[in-house]
């Protein structure tokens, strides 16, 4: 039994090859999934509290913003028509695909970090980077844009756009034309300073915002409905059916409110704080995520009812849709509901970014500073600070809309991670372990004893054949063997097994990488309607054949024994492996190639800087530098051996 270092790995490849593919091995190096054993080395630990009301107060109010206040009308006129509440439903059944994928991962790997911790278990360091590195920048936006968003709503409470009290409203630099929003900023720090007081008591604040936000939504939903029985559903007696742009229509339209039913993988990232998260977390995503697509098809259905889709609003549809029957003070309400959903929301980008900053540098690719953990609230309040600051900072000053696109890659590039993991930990899970180099002595001892007990059995071969005693003992034993020895046909057997369970992983480890290639093809061709259309089909053609044969071969392919134990078991299992996988990669690829090139020319800008700082910093810095790596099957061996605290 051998063990390799990562060091030593490092040094032997500069030597006999180039030190691009050390590279290469450096950025898929994986960590171990929080064990026991791993716990009780000391990790800064979070408060465990929370549970599945709270994690449902989470997810809903991290997901339902203010755009459904304004999202119907826009997609409503120019995409749908009366089938938006399809679009709604069609957008959830994807948005349930990812929801799947995560709510085994977090039940399984149930620590901080979501996407970029299963990242960096199932596929490696230098892609969990990216991942960690896109959802900062997802997070920080998100939250900049959010919070610039409850000033003009709370202008209109006071009666217009400028009532606003003079230190709160939005003014300009003279000079530079920077419009300034100091109630922005304001905003930021406060819910900055609500999540430091803890888990418990910033999520009970955000259930009973996003509880006060349902109400006005069943307010819409039930006050709209009795005026559309009374006034017979104007909406959808029209000539022109209930799909006026078609079935392409209707799929462009969820293609477009897809994007309101991110925020649900916020729950992901509290998975270290939760009681019970191998039952709670799968609850806590499915319940909000079926709350989420409830309240939006039902408001929808509503709203293409009062009115026809073409007299609607873009920028106000629903308070327009009751102005048309005569009630105008249901303008107010919707403004309060939207101001309750834009804090809930704030609430809910602010808070998952600590946790991933806290994950990162747990994992050493960031300064220590930002796993500091208080001991009284149990709150990375530093991590939560200087998110705080640099969120109130951009919302201050910039204006921020146009960078709102780029909130959108981060979750993508996420909810794509995931799927991808849950193919790997299926079917080519980690079969080896990084321990630090503190653990080399009691690795080398049970290296020792497994040598010394390999050897036992083939001396007593050679006592029993005296002839071949001084022959070379092979490594793998012949396939035909004696039933005069039944110990060694059992080793043998063992070693067969060894030898197709390679050839398994080995064919389903290039099945996924095919399907992935296949994907990326497929999506790229059927967005480039501008390309060549003979080149256009052929690409098409050449993406879906590899998607097929990579499905089909993972479909014939048994899943790997190991997923059975692999992580923490007990909890949810995504059904539908590996179609439901493979379906969500594809949908979240499509989307994201078709967010538009200013959009991807900014994420590169900020990704190459990512790149910059991990090479600089975390390949060096992190935990994994010097990892000695050792099978899984040996793991809990070499602790029991070891004498260091654990």
């Amino acid at each position: 039994m051998g063990f390799l270092s990562d060091t030593q790995n490092s040094v032997g490849s500069c030597a006999g090859r180039t030190c691009a593919i050390d590279a290469l091995r450096t950025l898929a190096r994986r960590k171990q999934v929080d064990s026991a054993n791993e716990k009780s080395s000391g990790h800064h630990g979070l408060a465990r509290a929370l549970t599945v009301p709270h994690l449902i107060a989470i997810g809903v109010g991290s997901t339902i913003g203010a755009g459904v206040y304004i999202l119907v009308g826009t997609v409503a006129r120019e995409h749908s028509g009366p089938a938006l509440t399809f679009s709604f439903l069609i957008a959830g059944i994807a948005a349930a695909l990812s929801a799947f994928c995560y709510a085994e991962l977090a039940s399984r790997c149930p620590s901080a970090g979501s996407a970029y911790h299963y990242s960096y278990i199932c596929v490696g360091e230098g892609i969990a980077w990216l991942i960690g590195w896109a959802l900062i920048l997802e997070y920080t936006i998100g939250g900049s844009a959010v919070a610039r968003g409850i000033s003009p709503n709370l202008a209109m409470l006071f009666g217009g756009p400028d009532s606003l009290p003079s230190f709160l409203a939005r003014q300009t630099i003279p000079g530079v034309g920077i419009v300034v929003d100091p109630c922005a900023a304001i905003l930021v720090f406060l819910v900055t300073a609500l999540l430091c007081v803890g888990i418990k008591e910033s999520t009970l604040v955000q259930g009973c915002v996003t509880f006060a936000n349902i109400c006005i939504m069943m307010f819409v939903i039930l006050a709209g409905g009795y005026l559309g029985f009374k006034s017979g559903w104007p909406g959808y007696e029209l000539p022109s059916g209930y799909f006026p742009y078609g079935a392409d229509g209707m799929l462009t339209g969820a293609s477009t409110v897809f994007f309101a039913y991110i925020g649900f993988d916020s729950v992901a990232s509290t998975a270290e704080e939760v009681k019970n998260p191998q039952r709670d977390l799968p609850m806590g995503i499915g319940f909000a995520l079926s709350i989420c697509c409830t309240l939006y098809m039902l408001v929808s259905a509503v709203i293409v009812g009062l009115v026809p889709y073409y007299s609607m609003d873009p920028d106000t549809p629903i308070s327009s849709a009751f102005q048309s029957h005569g009630i105008k003070w249901a303008a107010y309400t919707i403004t309060v509901g939207a101001c309750f959903a834009l804090c809930s929301t704030l609430m809910g980008s602010l808070l998952p970014q600590p946790r991933i900053l806290m994950a990162m540098a747990r994992d050493g690719l960031l300064p220590s500073f930002f796993s500091d953990v208080d001991k009284k609230t149990q709150v990375p309040v530093k991590s939560t600070i200087l998110t705080g600051c640099l969120a109130a900072l951009l919302a201050f000053f910039m204006d921020v809309e146009q960078l709102s696109g780029m909130v959108s890659v981060g979750t993508l590039l996420a909810f794509t991670m995931v799927a991808v993991s849950v193919l790997i930990l299926r079917y080519v899970p980690p079969d080896e372990v990084p321990l630090p180099p503190s653990f080399q002595e009691a690795i080398d001892s049970v290296s020792r004893r497994r040598n010394i007990r390999k050897n036992s059995v083939y001396d007593a071969e050679n006592e029993t054949d005296p002839g071949t005693s001084d022959k070379k003992v092979p490594e793998i034993v012949a396939t035909e063997t004696s039933i005069d020895f039944p110990l060694l046909e059992k080793v043998t057997g063992k070693l067969n097994f060894v030898m197709s369970e390679e050839k398994r992983r080995k064919i389903a480890g290039w099945a996924i990488t095919v399907t992935c290639v296949g994907v990326l093809v497929l999506a790229s061709a059927a967005s480039s309607v501008s390309l060549y259309s003979p080149l256009r089909y052929t690409l098409c053609g050449i993406g879906g054949l590899l998607l097929s044969t990579g499905l089909i071969s993972l479909t014939w392919v048994n899943q790997d024994d190991a997923r059975h134990s692999f992580g923490h078991s007990g909890g949810f299992i995504c059904p539908f492996v590996p179609m439901l996988p493979i379906a969500c990669i594809l949908i979240n690829v499509y989307l994201l190639i078709n967010l538009g090139g200013a959009t991807w020319t900014r994420v590169s800008v900020w990704l190459a800087i990512g790149v910059v700082v991990y090479t600089l910093y975390g390949r060096r810095k992190s935990r994994l530098h010097n990892a000695v790596y050792v099978p899984t099957a040996h793991i809990d061996e070499i602790y029991s051996s070891s004498s260091l605290p654990l």
